[in-house]
């Protein structure tokens, strides 16, 4: 196994480092103050105030108010949670809106709902991920309960233009949840000027441990709780409180709000440097996504005639790790989701690459995977079935 600083690591979208000061502001509540929040006694006590004081780091990067954070597991019980509450709370309302390019904690769910007896309508993208606005606007009815988006896509790392799409949505008066689990700590996010009900976020996207989320809920929108229980989270999530974890989380938060302007501008330019690298140096690849509205740090890129597990695997023994746009790895033939519904041809998506970079990277590195792949492909093309096809 390879030392972990011998890593070169460009798969942040699927989780991330977590940051040594998140770790050293976490190692009391492991140790010496252990107690339950909920107790009566000042021990606990002192737990209370660390979670308070985390919500208000939480708050204070979406510029949303404390009360408004409600501390979850990880994201997915977030994104669950905002779709339990929305047809809760309006159980005459039987139809949902979201896109076919959702992450599989709001698509499952969506499934799920249809299985109930609800419709979902599923928005299309067009070739570079992008929704159409208008589709939008006329898929919404008198009983829509919720129109649920993600803020970024996880593998193209497009952004959708939430403050259009929050503006179409509450001129109909139809409430709004935003996965922004790739999004936060990446993009500036004002929950003061976005009308957005419910917006999901997750700890080990942004260098927090996983295990903890944030479900975000706009005062005065009705809600009732997926997980029920105790008085926690002012009853609105049951359980005990993982005081190490949102600790941890709000350390993040604050450390993301530092370091968002890197984000934006050094770490795009590593990424923008990776794409030209690549580009320049290998034939027969293409760039998936929109490459004006696009995360900071995310680059998915496609190498015709080649399998994107295979190239994984070829990284792999350079230590490089990142991941594949394509599903093969889940047992199934099939392109990602995402990429086919973008209509990206299946020779293409087959071997598509996602790159997801952090404020950790260097240019060092970004020259390693520049200077290596270009071998990899050529050596997966000569041993592929279509290389005959790509010397025509």
């Amino acid at each position: 196994m390879a030392a972990l600083t011998d890593v070169i690591y460009l798969d942040n979208n699927a989780t991330s480092k977590v940051a040594p000061e998140v770790v050293e502001a976490m190692m009391p509540a492991f140790t010496a103050l252990y107690g339950n929040a909920s107790s009566m006694h000042t021990f606990g006590g002192q737990m209370s105030h660390d979670i308070s004081r985390g919500r208000e780091q939480v708050a204070q990067l979406l510029n949303a108010h404390p009360e408004e954070i409600i501390f979850t597991s990880c994201g997915t019980e977030a994104d669950n949670s905002a779709w339990y509450s929305a047809t809760e709370t309006q159980p005459e309302k039987r139809h949902l809106i979201t896109t076919k390019v959702e992450h599989s904690a709001v698509l499952a769910y969506g499934h799920y709902f249809e299985d109930k007896g609800y419709e979902v309508t599923w928005l299309g993208v067009d070739s570079q991920g992008r929704i159409d606005l208008d589709e939008l606007e006329r898929a919404i009815r008198p009983d829509t309960a919720l129109v649920s988006m993600m803020y970024a896509n996880n593998e193209t790392g497009t952004v959708f233009p939430i403050e259009k799409v929050a503006q179409i949505v509450k001129s109909h008066g139809v409430q709004l949840h935003v996965d922004a689990v790739q999004a936060v700590g990446k993009e500036v996010i004002d929950l003061q000027k976005l009308p957005i009900d419910y917006l999901a976020l997750s700890g080990h996207k942004l260098h927090a441990p996983k295990g903890i989320g944030v479900l975000y809920l706009r005062r005065g929108t009705r809600f009732r709780p997926y997980l029920k229980g105790g008085h926690q989270e002012r009853g609105r999530r049951a359980g005990t409180e993982n005081v190490p974890y949102i600790i941890g989380l709000g350390k993040a938060c604050e450390l993301a709000g530092a370091n968002i302007e890197d984000e934006r501008t050094r770490v795009a330019a590593l990424r923008d440097r990776l794409q030209q690298g690549l580009l320049a140096a290998i034939p027969n690849c293409k760039v998936n996504g929109d490459q004006e509205h696009r995360l900071p740090n995310t680059l998915n890129i496609s190498f015709e005639a080649v399998e994107g597990e295979a190239l994984l695997l070829q990284l792999d023994q350079y230590h490089i790790c990142a991941s594949s746009g394509s599903a093969c790895t889940s047992g199934s033939l099939e392109p990602s989701h995402v990429l086919r519904a973008m209509g990206v041809p299946f020779n293409f998506a087959h071997g598509s690459v996602r790159f997801s970079l952090s404020r950790y990277n260097t240019r060092e590195e970004i020259e390693r995977v520049i200077e290596v792949m270009p071998g990899i492909v050529r050596y997966l093309r000569e041993i592929s079935p279509f290389a005959s096809f790509l010397k025509k």
